[in-house]
């Protein structure tokens, strides 16, 4: 297979930099690394340009939902194209296990792997701690088995690239910025093509840095207008919206009242109490978080 790493990134040069030089670290390599910054600025070229992989810099619009289709883009004659977000690192065998899945299990549109540790949930894992996990894991054990998925999870996710090229579907630019949901949307409308599973055979962490986020008021914004507008859309269901939406309202109104660091939960609740005030109005739109 012909297989294409893409990567999305924003705000973190020198992480993107150190998950570019453990992706050398690979038992098979890349046929291509491409990669789309939101500014030039994003990208260390001469420290990437040293390394021992076909990188290439493209440029887009900002947004994880546009600069993934500037992507895609560009890899039109690959056979599996692999997103690993800027802060993923993943396990030394994951494209050798990737190649394998996809060419045992012909009708296989999406996969996604298995999450050792996740910093997005806390402070963030450094990048040494990171490669102690990796080095310390065990890897997929006998009694692990391949399981069906609603979506890949957006730090890492891997696609059949036939699939995609059906319909030409693309990530939905509608869902700006951090886009949110955008994962969720582009892998159900895949799932008209084939199979969607998470393997355990699939490894790496995400470190959760928290550099190059959009902010909590914008952020809870998306929390409601995302899911319902994917809900409008036809590629989730009601229940599924409001279970997401409930969550993560609670959350933050728990959260606002012991403020937690890092996560901005009050101003996710701003953020959430907008949308719910602009669906009140008929006027709620996941592109509203481009003037907050």
């Amino acid at each position: 297979m012909n297989i294409v790493v893409g990567i999305a990134t924003a705000g973190r040069r020198e992480v993107l930099s150190e998950t570019l030089l453990h992706l050398t670290r690979q038992t098979r390599l890349p046929d291509a690394v491409v990669i789309c910054p939101s500014t030039p600025e994003d990208v260390d070229e001469a420290r990437i340009g040293s390394l021992p992989l076909k990188a290439r810099i493209v440029a887009g619009n900002k947004g994880s939902s546009a600069q993934r289709n500037a992507i895609l883009d560009q890899a039109t004659t690959a056979d599996l194209i692999v997103f690993f977000d800027d802060d993923f690192l993943p396990r030394s065998d994951f494209l050798t296990e990737a190649e394998r899945l996809f060419d045992r299990e012909a009708d296989l549109v999406v996969a996604t792997g298995v999450v050792l540790a996740d910093g997005i949930h806390g402070t963030g894992i450094s990048i040494a701690d990171a490669k102690a996990i990796l080095e310390t894991d065990p890897g997929a054990q006998p009694h692990d088995i391949t399981q069906p998925a609603f979506n890949a999870y957006g730090c890492n996710m891997a696609f059949r690239v036939s699939a995609i090229a059906a319909e030409r579907t693309r990530f939905d630019e509608r869902l700006p910025l951090y886009g949110w949901q955008e994962d969720v949307d582009f892998c159900r409308r895949l799932a008209a093509h084939g199979r969607i599973v998470k393997s355990p055979a699939l490894r790496g962490v995400h470190l959760g840095n928290k550099r190059g986020r959009t902010s909590g008021l914008r952020f809870g914004y998306s929390q409601v207008a995302n899911p319902l507008y994917l809900r409008n859309k036809g590629t989730v269901g009601l229940k599924w919206a409001l279970r997401l939406m409930g969550g993560n309202f609670a959350a933050n109104i728990l959260g606002s009242l012991k403020p937690q660091g890092l996560v901005d939960r009050r101003g996710r609740l701003k953020g959430n109490l907008i949308a719910f005030g602009d669906f009140v109005r008929g006027r709620l739109d996941p592109m509203r978080v481009l003037d907050l």
